[in-house]
């Protein structure tokens, strides 16, 4: 038996302790016992509890792999995201002012991917267990809407008329307007019998849309997402703010860093989150890699009334960033990588001069170096407003709010 003091929480949301030994459940300044095994302490007993330790909220939450910190409080959950941001920062060398966590409430994911897998009496339908490809029930997530936490029956049925021995169904549930839109992958190969039995389940529980492994199987209605004062129809499994109040906390931060810009570009634009509430006030332009997605910006657009122009792009911003004579024209900036960031197009944008940047992020690394990129170019990074849409995970996204440098310009 081994018995240390927690350090610190990782990123993974881990305590960690000297050696580096990785204690899952714990948090800083508490005194374990458990077995080393490898570079982990298993079979971990709390010796000295934190002050900040709380009883988990959810009855699943020590064998459901879906969360990390429902052992800790609300206030250090917020901290210790806000810090992350912070030393990510730090590390880079860039000073900012780091705002406190924003955190959406419990059950407000719209968006969430269940495991449904075929048993010898039916099917099993939940979240995989911790570090394992075991499947948990999780019969009253507190996660994810009242809607979502309802889908069990419905993705029982599927895996039932669908699944195969081999494996598991994933099926991507997002709460739209119209109803649940429903992605399922890891199926069984589509025939004549297959399309059959599933539409009657997309007709069974009363699906807005269900596809299967990208194809449609039925749509009673186009799940359509609110964006501004426009509706969009995203493509199956599209990417989507997690929770409708992120991204209400997201457009708004960003809206407030391009300001009364006339003119502004939206670099992975995606469906549009953030270029169709703008286009209240400024013309833009949307560079989205995925035509699918400009597609539906683009008809969101069109159907929307009062609306500026926007100009819908499908290039990959990874192969063909633009270019500062192609940015140059714009007053404002917007951009929302993925998890990678956008090192070359960052790049471009550092050169191009344009006076304000609005940069939404998942990573604090890649945006941090990110920001040193802009920020050696002559741009000041006036705040960091980190965001917690995935509540009581490891995740944290953030927006930046950059601006030149005119006594560096």
């Amino acid at each position: 038996m081994t018995t240390v003091t927690i350090e610190r929480l990782g990123q993974q949301g881990d305590g960690v302790a000297q050696g580096p030994l990785f204690v899952p459940l714990t948090l800083p300044g508490e005194v374990v016992s458990g077995t080393v095994e490898g570079d982990t302490l298993i079979d971990a007993r709390i010796e000295t509890p934190s002050a900040d330790r709380v009883s988990a909220p959810c009855p699943h939450f020590k064998s459901c792999g879906g969360c990390q910190v429902q052992h800790a409080s609300d206030d250090f959950v917020a901290l210790w995201k806000r810090d992350i941001v912070a030393t990510a920062l730090q590390v880079q060398g860039v000073e900012t002012d780091v705002r406190p966590t924003i955190t959406s409430p419990d059950r407000s994911r719209r968006r969430a991917t269940f495991a449904a897998r075929r048993t010898k009496k039916g099917a099993m339908v939940g979240f995989h267990a911790r570090k394992s490809d075991a499947i948990i029930p999780v019969p009253s997530c507190i996660l994810v809407t009242p809607a979502l936490a309802a889908i069990p029956p419905m993705a029982e049925a599927l895996a039932i008329a669908g699944a195969s021995r081999k494996g598991p169904l994933s099926v991507t549930v997002t709460e739209s307007l119209e109803g649940l839109d429903v992605a399922v992958t890891g199926g069984k190969p589509l025939d004549g019998p297959l399309r059959i039995a599933l539409a009657a389940q997309c007709e069974a529980f009363r699906l807005a849309r269900l596809t299967w492994d990208d194809e449609l199987i039925g749509m009673r209605e186009p799940p359509a997402q609110r964006m501004g004062s426009a509706r969009v129809v995203p493509p199956p499994g599209a990417f989507l703010q997690a929770t409708a109040h992120g991204q209400q906390v997201l457009t708004d931060l960003v809206a407030d860093i391009v300001g009364s810009a006339k003119s502004v570009i939206d670099l992975f634009a995606g469906c549009g989150t953030f270029a169709l509430p703008l286009a209240e006030q400024a013309e833009v332009t949307a560079v989205e890699g995925a035509r699918e997605m400009v597609d539906a910006l683009d008809a969101g657009w069109r159907q929307a009334q009062g609306l500026k122009r926007v100009t819908g792009v499908a290039r990959d911003l990874f192969r063909r960033p633009m270019l500062p004579d192609e940015l140059a024209r714009f007053d404002a900036a917007v951009i929302d990588p993925p998890r990678a960031g956008a090192a070359a197009q960052i790049a471009e944008l550092a050169q191009a001069r344009i006076p304000r940047i609005a940069h939404v992020s998942c990573n604090p690394q890649t945006f941090a170096r990110d920001a040193k990129t802009l920020c050696d170019a002559g741009y000041v990074l006036d705040w960091v407003q980190p965001v917690d849409q995935f509540r009581w995970s490891s995740h944290v996204e953030l927006v930046g709010a950059f601006q030149l440098d005119h006594m560096r310009v």
